[in-house]
């Protein structure tokens, strides 16, 4: 508890100002590389961490259960706070949804999101007045648990190819934070207006944009600059891993060479990083 709370009060300092990085581990392993070299705090990635076990992304596909104790393997790897990617909470109806926020407080998190997407293909996202009680219900449910983990609402309304994102984020990020979440999230946004009008939007709450192959050419100055305070990177980091293995896999099968594993990281660093915990 006292690990929790701790780490609980720096992640809600690195909201107060500036703008950091909040990168995606999808294992114990990458959340303890990516604290060696001196990132403040992780979250972590539903599709990352879906990929590693053989499953698809999505409540429908991992249990909730065991995305609960991949948070605890992660909030138990590191000493940095961890922001937990806890999708739709796992339920529909506010009070279950509220139930299984408790359970995911209980996990060791400094935070935790939830997001406005249903996974129904005809009704991508919950309503209007169902998505703000369902954040006003997972509020509620934090502030029970005695334990003031940091909540971030998402509005998945460019994931989801909403008609009109930008006025959909809009109105929903702004009805979400007057519903009591800490920080604010649309994955997907990537024009820099569209950044900078989120941010307004919101202000003086923080706002987390989603770094990803549609807006890499954004930097950490440059989002700093739009007023962003948080940058993640969700499944990104997991998937550049996946790009090298499968480059790996497919030279070793159709060309039957091994060239591209003349660039690996050295057996001996990696040994090194983790040798203290065995």
């Amino acid at each position: 508890m006292n690990k929790q709370l701790s780490a609980i009060e720096n992640f809600r300092r690195l909201h107060e100002s500036g703008c950091f990085v909040l990168p995606n581990p999808w294992d114990a392993g990458s959340a303890i590389y990516l604290e060696k070299i001196g990132f403040p705090a992780l979250a972590t990635t539903s599709a990352g961490f879906a990929f590693a076990k053989g499953f698809a992304d999505g409540p429908a596909h991992v249990t909730r259960d065991l995305m609960l104790d991949h948070f605890r393997e992660i909030a138990a790897a590191t000493s940095l706070p961890v922001n937990a990617d806890f999708q739709n909470g796992y339920a529909d109806d506010p009070e279950d949804m509220a139930a299984n926020v408790r359970l995911c407080v209980a996990t060791g998190v400094a935070g935790l999101s939830i997001e406005d997407n249903t996974g129904r293909a005809r009704e991508p996202l919950y309503n209007f007045d169902l998505a703000v009680a369902r954040i006003k219900a997972a509020r509620a449910a934090i502030g029970e648990s005695g334990v003031s983990v940091l909540l971030t609402a998402r509005c998945e309304a460019w994931l989801v190819d909403d008609p009109h994102p930008l006025r959909t984020s809009l109105d929903r990020l702004v009805a979400f934070a007057d519903a009591g979440a800490d920080c604010l999230y649309a994955p997907g946004v990537s024009a820099p207006d569209e950044i900078a009008q989120l941010v307004k939007a919101v202000a003086p709450k923080p706002v987390n944009v989603l770094v990803s192959t549609n807006n890499c050419k954004l930097t950490v100055s440059q989002l700093g600059d739009f007023g962003v305070r948080r940058i993640s990177v969700g499944g990104a980091l997991a998937r550049a891993a996946w790009t090298g293995f499968i480059k790996s896999a497919k030279e070793i099968r159709e060309q039957g060479s091994f060239t591209s594993f003349a660039d690996l990281t050295p057996f001996g660093e990696l040994n090194d990083l983790f040798v203290g915990r065995s």
